[in-house]
């Protein structure tokens, strides 16, 4: 996906702030398994997902638990550092060789201080970026574990082609068996 579509859907900024925030960006190609954003460290990026899959999970006593998938046109964030400048709690794996747009937090916050349009992008996109936090909190509090698969399926099919059940399993917080079966019931 094209650099220029994903900021636009975060936020339409006018030409000139637009061309300033494109000058910051560069695209990377990093493999497979390559974990991107490290829990424990501060991170000094954001990406955005040109081409691939990742997943957010999270390393509890030796038992990953995964919490987000992303794929193309979507950010690679650790909210905690962009905002507090603090170790992010998150690891993000590449489950794909991937292209990714990267973004130092330290041009975007130059930018935030220099134009007020790219300030306001950088409003919208921390606000998107929590409904999808809030969005993703609520569908593991309310919802049961058949729920959360239907709306993978319903929301990103291709992702079940693309990912190991077993990290889909992860996902949903329940174990391959279970998955086999609800996969089977839906059949």
């Amino acid at each position: 996906m094209d650099i220029s579509l994903i900021l636009d859907h975060i936020y339409q900024l006018p030409e000139q702030s637009k061309k300033d925030l494109l000058l910051t960006i560069n695209l990377i190609t990093r493999p497979k398994g390559n974990i991107i954003l490290k829990a424990g460290k501060v991170e000094s990026s954001i990406y955005f997902i040109k081409k691939g899959i990742v997943r957010a999970y999270i390393d509890d006593d030796n038992n990953d638990v995964t919490f987000w998938f992303g794929k193309e046109g979507e950010t690679i964030i650790s909210m905690k550092s962009y905002v507090e400048n603090q170790n992010g709690y998150e690891n993000i794996e590449l489950l794909e060789e991937c292209e990714l747009y990267e973004l130092k937090t330290a041009d975007l916050e130059r930018l935030f201080n220099s134009d007020i349009h790219i300030a306001n992008w950088g409003r919208k996109f921390a606000e998107k970026e929590l409904i999808k936090t809030e969005e993703r909190l609520i569908s593991k509090l309310f919802k049961n574990a058949s729920e959360r698969y239907i709306d993978l399926l319903k929301n990103n099919p291709e992702l079940i082609k693309r990912i190991q059940l077993g990290h889909i399993a992860s996902y949903l917080g329940i174990t391959q068996v279970s998955l086999s079966r609800i996969r089977a019931e839906l059949k």
